[in-house]
């Protein structure tokens, strides 16, 4: 209960626009996506991060001062991430019969996709600070931006890596998976969970309900 009271006093301290933007531009975003028919690029992520940057470029306001009044969006990640769990729970008799094949596919998927992209950033010769942003690339937003911060890496780029390849895996991960003709909305679901992150699976979620919980799986 103190921590509620302590994110009140917050709240009623803090001018709340920052907040009042953020929340608009993504009630803005799900209805260009359903203008879009809700197509897999129309991706609300995107539109949402897009109207936002065009109104902090457009009112000259810098982004840490926009982050000091919208950070509670930020502190709801962690929230959000563990609820996440709840489809997988409610369909765990079938995700539990493939866990063990599921636990080898989310384990590959991760190491390869963490390894390509350090990998990369070796041959590019990148700074070391950047080669350990992306390291934690394969894991949600605030799980990857503490582990790059203990591993000498830059939080706010690891984030930003994180969200861009979340919203590319969402946006394009659909029609990759019909290129290679999966059917299996189980298999389909682990797919863009494991590719990309908590936004992958609440596309995911959206799409199918045997989808989702595979998708939560890589995050429950």
């Amino acid at each position: 209960m103190s921590e509620l009271g302590e994110i009140w006093v917050y709240l009623a301290r803090e001018p709340l626009a920052a907040l009042t933007a953020t929340l608009l531009a993504w009630l803005g975003a799900l209805r260009l996506q359903r203008a879009c028919g809700r197509h897999a690029l129309a991706n609300p992520v995107l539109f949402a991060v897009a109207l936002l940057a065009a109104g902090l470029l457009l009112t000259g306001i810098d982004y840490r001062s926009y982050f000091e009044g919208a950070q509670f969006v930020h502190f709801l990640l962690g929230p959000a991430t563990v609820a996440l769990a709840v489809p997988l729970y409610r369909q765990w008799a079938v995700v539990r019969r493939a866990a063990g094949v599921a636990a080898v596919s989310v384990i590959a998927g991760g190491v390869f996709a963490a390894g390509v992209g350090v990998a990369i950033a070796l041959a590019l010769r990148a700074a070391p600070e950047v080669v350990a942003s992306l390291a934690p690339r394969s894991v949600t937003t605030p799980v990857a931006m503490g582990i790059a911060e203990r591993i000498g890496g830059l939080p706010s780029l690891t984030a930003a890596l994180v969200i861009c390849s979340g919203i590319t895996g969402a946006a394009l991960g659909p029609l990759v998976l019909d290129w290679a003709r999966v059917r299996d909305m189980r298999a389909r679901g682990l797919a863009i969970g494991t590719a990309a992150h908590g936004i992958g699976t609440a596309r995911a979620l959206s799409v199918s309900a045997a989808a989702g919980p595979s998708a939560g799986w890589r995050w429950g």
